[in-house]
Parts: structure tokens; C-alpha cells; sequence
């Protein structure tokens, strides 16, 4: 067995050298049959320096070859937006593939930790690809169930992989599952109070304003996460990128604002499970084959992901999160889904937890954020 040899590659490369990079997902994934390829054309809009990430941050790619065949890969980066948001020194590496080697897992790992360090990071946090506005965490609990629309899946040895390089947990991220069933009276009884006791009202996405909407969405979610772990504000180029990304697939039933006395207080997003469609891409291309594969199961997806649930300062803690989640669990039985996934959300968000919980939620899987120190 060959010697492990490490490729580097950047955001500006062009989409054929970046191929290799890209096809890596493939030959260590395909036989997982709970692996979602991801669509080709995204993952190259999100490597490339186009994307709006890149404006703010460092990034580098690195493959690992031997013998000739690529055997893993991992992007190294300096968001330098989250560090100066939280007043740290952080490197971070996502996009991580290996095939079970510690040599091919250490010598990428390495690679990276070595040039965030000479960046002047202190400690290597990830996965993150690029951020917690995009996909990020290892899986280590749940890998039976194909992953929801944006979230992540991996082996179940790639948490050795990184434990054995000198990664720790540093933070936990955590996936429910809620199946169709009876929602408790009690629960019914206490959303309708909390409807008229804080005189809110709920209305969906109107896409007629959807630029408008958009910047409702950024208003709140900057204010609403502002003190949670890891959250880096959304740029107008972000937001207007991911919103573009998003249209196609919203139901606007499922996007609902929380408006009080005309202002926007808080919302919520939920997409149906796009995975669902995906799962027979096998190989991310859209076409010649894929786009009518696509579209022709599109109209079967059962599941959806409640992505996002948020209150700006001043109302949040305030019981609120149960109505909307119980608005959305309506309107999704309503629509014919039959379970739904409530996902991420951090291990030590206790109030989260309870409100997921207060309508069958279930803990199905766990996503966890590694950190070595430098």
C-alpha cells in the first residue's frame, strides 16, 4: 500500500480540478443505502469563491491520494466573521471524508490543523460546512434513517477517526422525529391561550412579497440568535443566496410569521424532505435523467424538516414556540405528511426540548461538533 499524498485545492480553481474533490462523496458513500447524494451543481456553488461565504472567510481544500485513487478529503477554513462575532481565534475543517484509515484521516486532519494554525487559530472545530448556517456535525447516533434536507450523514467510523486524531465533543446537536398522531388537549388548550394572552397572530409566506419576506426572515433570525452557541449573523448576500436556493422547494404553509401589533416577532420554517427525491439522484446530476426523477418524486415526499424556530429579545421564554410549532404540525397533517423532523438543536437548549417534546417529539439522532485544541 502507497504512501498517502495530499492534493491542495482552492475556492478558485475551476469546477474540473475541484471534480476529484466532489466525486471522493462518492466512492466511499454509494453503498450506504442511507446516504443522499447531494446535487452536484449546489455543493460546486457552495466550494467555488462565488458563493457568498467566501467573501468573509480563508478557505482550503485538501485530497488525499494514494496509489493513485482519491481516498479522502477535508476543506480547512477562517471564517472570520464567527471569530469576530465571538471574540475567538477558531480554525475550522468540514467536508470530511476518509476511507477507515487512520493515516489518510490523520494526514488530512493534520494538514488542516496545520494551516489554521498558521493563520493564528488556537483550536480546530468542525465539521462545518462552512458554518451553522449550512450543514454541519458528525453524525454519532441514528445512521439507520437517511438524512432530512440539509443535514448531514456519514459512517459510523468517522467518530473514531476524529477521536483518534485528538478531537473531543464540543458540542451535541440534536434531531427529533415526530410521527402523525393525537395532540394532547392539554397542549391544544394552552397554544390558544397563548394565542390570545400575547396578542399574536400567525400568517404564512406571502410570495408575492418575497424579497420583503426575506429580509423579515434575516431581521429576526439575526436578532433571535444572537446568544446562541456557534450562530454567526447572515449577511444580506447569504440570505439572498439561500433564499434563492430555497424558493423552488417552499411551501409557503409551512413558513409562518409571528406578527404582533405590525411588527414581525419571531417565525418559523419548515421545507418538505427534498432528500426523499434526491435519494434516487444517485449520482447529483440533474440532468439528462435526474430533473424528471426528481420531479416525478417530489409529489410522493411524506417527511419535512422544521428548520428554524425563532423570537426576537424581549419575547422569547414566553411560551410561544409550542403554538407555532403545533400550527405547523397541523398544517403539515393537513398536507398529507406523515412525520416530520424537528432538527438541529443544541444539546443545553432545555426550553426547545421541552417544546418538541410537549407534541411527541422523539430524540432520533445526534450531530456532534469535534475540537482539537493547536
Amino acid at each position: 500500500m502507497g504512501a498517502v499524498r495530499l492534493r491542495t485545492l482552492t475556492p478558485r480553481d475551476p469546477v474540473w480540478r475541484l471534480k476529484p474533490f466532489v466525486d471522493v462523496a462518492w466512492s466511499i458513500n454509494a453503498r450506504d443505502p442511507a446516504w443522499v447524494p447531494p446535487l452536484r451543481r449546489s455543493l460546486y456553488a457552495l466550494l467555488r469563491h462565488t458563493h457568498p461565504f467566501h467573501r468573509h472567510a480563508e478557505v482550503v481544500y485538501f485530497l488525499a491520494e494514494r496509489d493513485g485513487e482519491a481516498v479522502g478529503r477535508v476543506a480547512a477554513l477562517i471564517n472570520h466573521r464567527h471569530n469576530e462575532f465571538h471574540g475567538e481565534r477558531i480554525g475550522f475543517f468540514g467536508f470530511f471524508e476518509s476511507v477507515p484509515d487512520p493515516a489518510v484521516a490523520g494526514a488530512l486532519l493534520d494538514a488542516a490543523a496545520a494551516w489554521a494554525r498558521e493563520r493564528g487559530a488556537t483550536a480546530l472545530r468542525g465539521p462545518m460546512n462552512f458554518s451553522t448556517n449550512e450543514e454541519c456535525g458528525l453524525l454519532v447516533e441514528g445512521f439507520a434513517r437517511p438524512p432530512m434536507l440539509l443535514m448531514p450523514h456519514n459512517p459510523p467510523y468517522y467518530a473514531r477517526l476524529l477521536e483518534d486524531q485528538g478531537f473531543a465533543k464540543c458540542k451535541d446537536l440534536v434531531a427529533y422525529l415526530l410521527e402523525r398522531g393525537e395532540v394532547p388537549a392539554a397542549l391544544e388548550r394552552g397554544a390558544e391561550l397563548a394565542l390570545r394572552r400575547h396578542r399574536v397572530r400567525l400568517r404564512t409566506l406571502d410570495l408575492r412579497r418575497f424579497r420583503e419576506e426575506v429580509r423579515r426572515i434575516q431581521e429576526v433570525y439575526n436578532a433571535a440568535w444572537q446568544r446562541n452557541w456557534g450562530f454567526v449573523p447572515l449577511t444580506n448576500e447569504e440570505i439572498e443566496h439561500l433564499a434563492k436556493e430555497l424558493r423552488p422547494i417552499a411551501d409557503p404553509e409551512l413558513c409562518l410569521f409571528v406578527e404582533r401589533d405590525d411588527e414581525t416577532i419571531g417565525f418559523a420554517l419548515a421545507l418538505p424532505n427534498l432528500n426523499e427525491a434526491l435519494a434516487h439522484l444517485r449520482d447529483g446530476r440533474l440532468l439528462p435523467l435526474g430533473l424528471p426523477k426528481l420531479l416525478w418524486y417530489r409529489r410522493r415526499i411524506r417527511g419535512m424538516r422544521l428548520i428554524t424556530l425563532g423570537f426576537k429579545p424581549g419575547f422569547q421564554h414566553q411560551g410561544l414556540g409550542p403554538l407555532v410549532y403545533l400550527q405547523i404540525y397541523r398544517t403539515g397533517v393537513a398536507k398529507g405528511y406523515t412525520h416530520a423532523e424537528a432538527s438541529w438543536v443544541l444539546e443545553d437548549n432545555w426550553e426547545m426540548h421541552r417544546a418538541i417534546e410537549r407534541i411527541g417529539g422523539r430524540v432520533d439522532k445526534v450531530y456532534r461538533i469535534y475540537e482539537r485544541p493547536l
